[in-house]
C-alpha cells in the first residue's frame, strides 16, 4: 500500500517504473476473448488506482511512429532496424522494484502477454517545476 501523500504529489520514496508490453503481443487474443481480457485488464488498473500506485497508463494504436529530429525534421519511423516497438503501457509510483515486478505480473495475467518493467530516471527539478505548477 502506498503512504500518504497529499493529491497528485508523489511520496518520498517511492519510485516510477513502466510497465509495457510490444505491439502484437496480444495478436494470439481472439475476438471472442478480447471483452474478457480488457475487463481484467481494467480491474487491476482500478485496483493500482485504488492502491494510490497508477500514475498513468494505455494501449498505443497500431501504426508507424513520425521521428522528429534535432533539426525539427520528420520521417516515418521507426527504424528499419527497430524489431519491436510499445503497444502499451502503465506508470506505477511504488515503493520497490519488487512491488513494480508483482504489478506486472498482474497485469501479464490480465493481458495474457509478458510485461517489461523498466525503472523511470527520477528528476527532482522537473518534480519541483511540477509542484510549483500546480500551485
Amino acid at each position: 500500500m502506498r503512504p500518504e501523500g497529499p493529491p497528485g504529489e508523489r511520496v518520498m520514496g517511492m519510485t516510477q517504473y513502466l510497465i509495457s508490453f510490444n505491439d502484437g503481443a496480444m495478436d494470439h487474443i481472439t475476438a471472442e476473448e478480447l471483452p474478457d481480457v480488457g475487463k481484467a485488464a481494467h480491474a487491476v488498473c482500478q485496483e493500482a488506482m485504488n492502491a494510490g500506485v497508477w500514475v498513468f497508463g494505455t494501449g498505443l494504436q497500431r501504426q508507424r511512429a513520425s521521428i522528429v529530429a534535432t533539426d525539427g525534421v520528420v520521417t516515418d519511423g521507426p527504424y528499419p532496424e527497430t524489431k519491436e516497438v510499445i503497444g502499451g503501457f502503465v506508470v506505477v509510483d511504488v515503493a520497490s522494484r519488487e512491488e513494480a515486478l508483482a504489478w506486472a505480473a498482474k497485469l501479464a495475467a490480465a493481458c495474457r502477454c509478458a510485461q517489461e518493467v523498466r525503472h523511470l530516471m527520477p528528476d527532482p527539478e522537473l518534480e519541483t517545476m511540477l509542484r510549483e505548477a500546480d500551485r
